[in-house]
């Protein structure tokens, strides 16, 4: 007789053992047409990633596309402290009722601080104290100290001077070293609303030595002059480029390049399409803060990789609160530091 307490467990498995014997073969043909009938659920489940938050979760913090943009090796293998991570954040109407909302201020802060250069569009304060005040909330967060480089008030054509706002480029002072800036002279053709920035700097690696030294022009542009002001865009660059030897240019900032203002098909007539020009966020992107919308409101673009810097990694940085910080999300790339 079997104790109650005692090895009724271990006999009952001993006696069960010669029962499964006879069963083994009966159960493994279960088990494989178990496993096809979940097989396509599963993938059925990994394709449609429109029903899965954490798919798009995913996408939200790297969108490259391995197609276009040349991801490699490298976006797997870099840190976050081999790369320098440069964002482009339309801050809308960034002006003195802004700055007064703490709590406003301190999101902005912190997304500041996840990127090693921040290049921000639509500063309205005719006192321009502002983005002084910012950087000041930027430099009491954290250890890593930034500096600004400021615009002066663009729309200086008398016919553009309803709509003047400034540009910044607030960047940490371990990772990019300003040479020049200036807002691009547009008095004998008047291509935009507000004048494009351009500003030079060299990127340091990781031995605080500079090891690339690139130009970043950004813009605002006037939303029902989209497409003209983006086109424009190239005359730019060729300007630039007829003036100075440096020819790793970016251009970056709120293009409104989508939806209502501009199709693909009129963005694909301008010369900025050129072969020799990367787009690094493509139309099929989201930058707009809305649920009602899907636009690529704000782009990247680069006259080439960046001596192979650029490998094809950047993002749509949606960890933002509300609207009322901004109705852009921030866009941004990395460019490697390593030697």
């Amino acid at each position: 007789m079997v104790s109650p307490d005692k090895g009724l467990y271990i006999d009952n498995v001993e006696s069960l053992q010669p029962t499964m014997g006879r069963f083994d073969g009966a159960l493994q043909g279960v088990m494989l047409v178990t496993l096809l009938l979940l097989f396509p659920i599963t993938i059925q489940l990994l394709v449609q990633q429109d029903d899965s938050p954490l798919w798009r979760t995913v996408v939200v913090e790297i969108e490259s596309d391995n197609e276009n943009n040349g991801t490699d090796a490298r976006g797997e293998s870099l840190s976050r402290e081999d790369v320098a991570r440069i964002a482009t954040f339309n801050i809308k109407v960034f002006g003195e009722t802004k700055m007064g909302k703490a709590e406003v201020v301190a999101e902005l802060v912190e997304i500041v601080h996840r990127y090693d250069m921040v290049v921000v569009q639509e500063i309205k304060d005719i006192d321009s104290t502002v983005p002084y005040d910012f950087l000041d909330a930027i430099n009491q967060y954290g250890n890593e100290t930034y500096a600004m480089v400021l615009s002066e008030r663009s729309g200086l054509q008398e016919d553009d001077s309803g709509s003047q706002e400034q540009y910044a480029f607030y960047y940490r002072e371990s990772v990019f070293v300003p040479n020049e800036s200036w807002l691009h002279n547009d008095s004998e053709d008047d291509s935009f609303q507000r004048e494009p920035f351009i500003a030079n700097f060299g990127m340091m690696n990781l031995n605080n030595s500079v090891t690339e030294n690139m130009t970043f022009i950004t813009v605002h542009t006037k939303p029902s002059e989209a497409v003209n002001e983006t086109s424009a865009l190239h005359d730019v660059v060729e300007t630039y480029l007829e003036n100075r030897t440096q020819e790793h240019v970016i251009l970056l900032g709120d293009f409104n390049a989508d939806c209502s203002y501009a199709s693909t098909y009129e963005l694909n007539q301008l010369s900025l399409r050129q072969p020799q020009y990367l787009w690094v966020v493509p139309d099929t992107a989201d930058t707009a803060y809305s649920s009602n919308s899907h636009c690529a409101y704000d782009r990247v673009v680069m006259t080439g990789d960046i001596d192979g810097r650029f490998f094809g990694r950047w993002g749509v940085d949606r960890d933002m609160s509300s609207s009322n910080v901004s109705d852009h999300y921030p866009v941004w790339f990395d460019l490697e530091r390593i030697e």
